[in-house]
């Protein structure tokens, strides 16, 4: 529990610093960020891997590439669902995606946030 409520922070700074750069994306402050974490968690979840199955020809026919648009899909469904949050299309959101992920990235290495397998290996 503890450790997902740091990814939460995390994926919530990650939001307003990807919205701060990409002009299609608009957030309404930090606690719409707050709010948008938690969505994008609950639909990473659920939705994501429904998608994930629906896709599986796709999937491995663009060499995994097309988990790039389910990334966006999931973005636009979190943009449908919570209106402090605004998309301005789908191709803001592919780059919302992927810049989020990377930044999130960056934040788990500088606050030393591991992934739950590499804690339930050790």
């Amino acid at each position: 529990m503890k450790n997902w409520i740091i990814q939460i922070l995390i994926v919530a700074i990650a939001v307003l610093i990807t919205a701060e750069i990409l002009s299609g994306v608009h957030i309404d402050g930090i606690g719409a960020a707050l709010i948008l974490a938690i969505l994008l968690s609950f639909l990473n979840t659920f939705l994501k891997p429904l998608l994930l199955v629906l896709s599986i020809p796709i999937t491995i026919l663009t060499l995994g590439l097309f988990l790039l648009f389910i990334n966006a899909i999931i973005i636009l469904s979190a943009d449908a669902l919570f209106d402090g949050f605004q998309v301005d299309g789908f191709g803001w959101a592919f780059l919302f995606g992927l810049i989020l992920s990377i930044i999130t990235s960056i934040l788990e290495g500088l606050f030393g946030v591991r992934n739950q397998q590499n804690e339930e290996e050790e």
